[in-house]
């Protein structure tokens, strides 16, 4: 079973906490143990998990731009002048998908584990994230 979540974000590394979109997804599936992906549509956004907390968020951020600084000179902006070089290397690095296992309807999410997008484009974004739920 495939749904969608939609989300609106912020970019510059803004992080969105979508743990309980998906959580109610996969507990309202009639699937009771399976694999949970989750993936985002475009190449500026990323999906990961993380101590979703203010201190750890910006850490996040800080992470990202040593990873592809912003102010740094990229060939993807000498081609199409959007100026976010930088947002493509970050999302690629982390990735555009995550898959969690769940069992009795419930995901395997350590205690102060969530899932996240980030979404590293230069301006703010509406995203469509898509979740397909397997299993039995």
């Amino acid at each position: 079973m495939t749904r969608s979540i939609k989300i609106s974000t912020k970019g510059n590394d803004d992080v969105v906490d979508i743990t309980s979109k998906v959580a109610e997804l996969v507990s309202g599936s009639k699937i009771k143990s399976g694999l949970v992906n989750v993936f985002i549509s475009g190449s500026t956004a990323s999906v990961t998990t993380i101590e979703y907390e203010p201190g750890l968020v910006k850490d996040i951020r800080n992470l990202c731009e040593r990873i592809a600084p912003s102010d740094e000179d990229y060939a993807h902006n000498e081609t199409w002048g959007d100026g976010n070089g930088h947002s493509h290397i970050r999302a690629s690095v982390i990735g555009p998908s995550l898959t969690v296992p769940f069992s009795g309807g419930k995901m395997a999410l350590g205690t102060w584990q969530q899932i996240v997008v980030i979404d590293h484009d230069v301006r703010a974004r509406s995203r469509d994230i898509s979740v397909q739920i397997m299993g039995e």
